[in-house]
Formats: C-alpha cells, sequence, structure tokens
C-alpha cells in the first residue's frame, strides 16, 4: 500500500523508518494511518496538530525544564503522527524486556546477599563493590519475593535492519508512563476514527498493573494495604507524573513530613490520626530517603525508614540499592548476567558497548571517539554525552582527558542508525529519530506495557530523545496483526 501524501516523505539512507518501508509502500500496522492522510490530506493533519496541542494545554499535561537556574513548565511535546508495531513483534520484544528484569533482580539480590556471581568471576567485583551505586547499609536485606526493581524503564533503538536493541536499564526512579497514558487520551480525543479503523491495544491499565504490583508487595497481604507514593514535592521536573499516578491508582501523595517512623513502622499523618502504611512507591533518590543511613544532610528522607524496611514493615518500590544495575558499565554485562541465572541467551541484544576501563578497549575508543557515542556511566536526560560524528575536535579532546582521568567512569557505542518515523515538522512529514521505553513490572508477577513511550528528537538530524533538550512524543500503538 502507499499513500498519495508520502509521495514526498525523504527517508534517511541506512535507516529502518516505522511506518514507510524502504520502496515507499506502507508498513501494514500503519495503514489506517496512511488511510487518513490519503483521505484527508496534510492540511487537516495539521488541524489535527492544532487541536492535539490545544487538547494538552487544556489537560495541563507539562514537564518541568531546569535552564539557568530557573523551573520552566512547558508544555508536553506530542507529535500526531503515531508510530506503529505489530503485535506479533511485540510479544517477542515483551518476552524479552521480562527477562532481563527478572535477571537483574536475580543479580542485584545476590549482590546484597551471597555474591556468587562476583566469587564466580561473571562480573569483576570491583565494578560492582566500588560502584556509588552499591549500597552498604542494603547488605542483607531480602525485598519481598527477592525483587528489588520493581518497576523498569528499559530504553530501546532499532538498528538499520529494525531489529530492537537495549540501550539501558533505568532501574532507581524510571519516569515518563504517565507521558505514555495521557498521549493515548490525547490522540483518542483527536483521531477517534483512526482507533474505529485499526485493532490498537490499549494502554489504560498501567495504573491498576502498577497497584496490583505494589499491593503485592505489602508485609500484611490479608489487608487492603495502604499504599503511599513518596514526592521529593512541587519542584521536582517529574511532579506531574506523581501526582498523575497517586490520582490513577487512588494512593496518598505525600512529601516526607507527611510520615513518620515509630518503633521501626511507618504511619502516615492524616486528619484522623496516624494510619500505617504498607507500601512506599518512592520518587526519591536512594541515598535522600533516609538521612539516618544515608545522607545526613537530606531533607527529602524518613529518619528510620531504612530500619523500618529492613525489618520487613514496610515494603519500598523501587528498593534502595536497586540503583547497582542501573550503571552503564554493569548494562555491558547483562547478557552474561542472564545466562548465569537463567541459563537462556538474551532474547534482545545490547548495543555493543566498549568499557573504558578495560586498557585494550579505552585505547580504541581513545582512537576512535570521532565515531563513537561516549557517555558516563551514571548520567541520565542525555547529559555528558559525546556523540562522535557531531562533535568538534575539542569536544573530543575534553572527553579524551575525562577518560584518561576516569576511565570506569565511560563506556562507548557505535553511532547507531536509528530509526526514525514521519514527523509533522513545520507543516511537512519529514523523518526524524526516535527511541521507545516500555515500562516493566515486577512483584509477585512480570507485566510489560503494550508499547511505551516513544521519544523523538524534534531537531533535524539530531540523536538526543530527551524532552529536556528538545525532543518530543509520539503515541505508540501495538497494533493486532494476528486476525
Amino acid at each position: 500500500m502507499g499513500a498519495k501524501s508520502f509521495g514526498h516523505y525523504q527517508q534517511i539512507s541506512q535507516c529502518f523508518d516505522e511506518l514507510v518501508q524502504a520502496d515507499g509502500q506502507i508498513r501494514p500496522p500503519a495503514a489506517a494511518i496512511a488511510r487518513f492522510i490519503d483521505r484527508h490530506g496534510s492540511a487537516e493533519l495539521i488541524q489535527r496538530q492544532e487541536q492535539l496541542n490545544q487538547t494538552i494545554s487544556a489537560m495541563g499535561v507539562c514537564f518541568t525544564l531546569y535552564s539557568d537556574g530557573n523551573n520552566i513548565d512547558r508544555c508536553w511535546p506530542l507529535d500526531v503522527m503515531p508510530r506503529t508495531i505489530p503485535s506479533s513483534e511485540w510479544q517477542k520484544t515483551s518476552a524479552g524486556l521480562k527477562q532481563r528484569l527478572a535477571a537483574l533482580n536475580l543479580f542485584i539480590d545476590d549482590l546484597y546477599h551471597d555474591q556468587r556471581i562476583l566469587k564466580d568471576g561473571i562480573v569483576p567485583a570491583d565494578l560492582v563493590l566500588d560502584s556509588r551505586n552499591y549500597l552498604a547499609p542494603c547488605k542483607g536485606i531480602s525485598p519481598r519475593y527477592g525483587v528489588w526493581a520493581n518497576i523498569c524503564g528499559t530504553d530501546l533503538v532499532r538498528d538499520g535492519s529494525g531489529q530492537f536493541l537495549v540501550l539501558e536499564d533505568n532501574l532507581r526512579v524510571p519516569s515518563g508512563v504517565s507521558y505514555m497514558l495521557e498521549n493515548r487520551t490525547v490522540m483518542k480525543r483527536v483521531f477517534p476514527e483512526l482507533f474505529a479503523d485499526s485493532f490498537i491495544y490499549p494502554v489504560d491499565d498501567y495504573p491498576h498493573q502498577l497497584w496490583r504490583m505494589l499491593a503485592s508487595l505489602s508485609p500484611r497481604p490479608g489487608d487492603v494495604p495502604c499504599i503511599v507514593l513518596l514526592t521529593p514535592g512541587v519542584y521536582n521536573s517529574a511532579y506531574f507524573e506523581h501526582s498523575f499516578l497517586a490520582q490513577q491508582m487512588g494512593v496518598e501523595l505525600a512529601e516526607n513530613t507527611d510520615l513518620l517512623v515509630q518503633d521501626d513502622i511507618v504511619y502516615l499523618k492524616t486528619l484522623h490520626g496516624l494510619q500505617r502504611v504498607d507500601v512506599i512507591y518512592r520518587r526519591v533518590d536512594d541515598v535522600f530517603i533516609d538521612p539516618q543511613a544515608f545522607r545526613p544532610d537530606s531533607v527529602l528522607g524518613i529518619p528510620g525508614l531504612i530500619k523500618a524496611w529492613a525489618k520487613g514493615n514496610v515494603s519500598i518500590a523501587n528498593a534502595p540499592g536497586s540503583g547497582v544495575a542501573d550503571d552503564k558499565v554493569i548494562y555491558a554485562y547483562v547478557p552474561q548476567i542472564i545466562n548465569y541465572y537463567l541459563g537462556e541467551q538474551p532474547l534482545i541484544d545490547n548495543v555493543p558497548t566498549y568499557l573504558c576501563l578495560d586498557p585494550k578497549q579505552r585505547d580504541y575508543v581513545l582512537a576512535n571517539l570521532d565515531q563513537l557515542v561516549v557517555k558516563p556511566a551514571n548520567e541520565s536526560g542525555g547529559y555528558g554525552i559525546l556523540i562522535g560524528p557531531r562533535s568538534t575536535k575539542a569536544e573530543q579532546q575534553q572527553m579524551a582527558e575525562a577518560i584518561k582521568a576516569n576511565p570506569r567512569n565511560f563506556i562507548a557505542q557505535p553511532t547507531l542508525a536509528l530509526s526514525t518515523a514521519p514527523t509533522l515538522c513545520d507543516g511537512v512529514l519529514e523523518p526524524r529519530h526516535l527511541d521507545l521505553r516500555p515500562f516493566i513490572l515486577q512483584g509477585r508477577d512480570l507485566y510489560c506495557t503494550t508499547g511505551g513511550l516513544s521519544r523523538v528528537a524534534l531537531k533535524k538530524g539530531s540523536l538526543v530523545v530527551n524532552s529536556s533538550q528538545g525532543g518530543g512524543s509520539k503515541d505508540t500503538w501495538i497494533i493486532n496483526d494476528e486476525v
């Protein structure tokens, strides 16, 4: 199938396009959007984008951009063109994501107990024990079901052949799922006929699945649990998501001053007195959640929380210490981790990765900085990254010095030809690079979203998709291709 309105769409060579095949034909999952464009033309698409922007503004869907010391609230950027993926492909991808999280949780639990994988030499011990994310106060603690990272946002990219690869795992306080949900709400309002014309798998069960997972962690399984979402407060960049998820789940949104610990039990302060808390879904970084256990200068924490958690009187999701597997150096060992704990080969491959702490690999990286993407081991949001082919000699020299000063802190990867999708830019459909962040839950059971948050680099030629650096988003449609 071809679409007249895609006739002038210029694909980027060597890149897999999510909607349009190399020969200009429309991929089958995108048939409905192609029919819409053929029927109504680009003028209608532009009008729908305007309607979409107005809907987002009216709903108050925003994110906070930190700039020059100021907190600037911006309307969430959503492109009118959806990203489409066939359900048969997504089933395999979802299985690979569940496999990955299951193995990572076995790995984290082992690190805080017997450390078998270190003794067997599969992962170098110093990589873990010297990591700033390995939290010694967590050693010997056993979260419910042995699961430390209950919520994971795994970033996927497609290579030039269209194969999904894992770019990184986010196991501490992964964000973005509220925008996945709001994107769908907005698109259903703006394109009701497209949802009538296709079988698009829903995503709106996520808040229920999140509540079920959190409830399964309760230390008092007989009762309806008291679940609290712990937020740093209104000035946090993800506060919109915190309040959105608390409202959708019907749980309390609380700051640290709303909670206290007495006799190793956590309580929520209410108008009717103290209420025992069973589960805390924390959106506060590990080392700030308890000034008695970690940073004594933290004003965001709850004194005594770690002791209450260690005694099994409250569950914390994600568990403190889970970030030890959220390290881009550890990421390079995930295929071996899967094989070690599950006896399986990874269902989704990693992006090839060079470790700068290895002398031979470091020499290769330093000699090829103009061709590689270099990343700090523990940064997020796209900060501190060198994209070699688009960097200056001065930037390469600066990165070389940083690598030599602290080689453990850097990895490098090939510059991938990230997949593209048609994106409405100044009234014209142009290809823009994108990634995908699905969300995986693990408590008593494993669950993976049907799709995820597609983030798109709105700047022409850019590979940086983060909203904090000018990126936008797309609604991700998993289309049933098995009927």
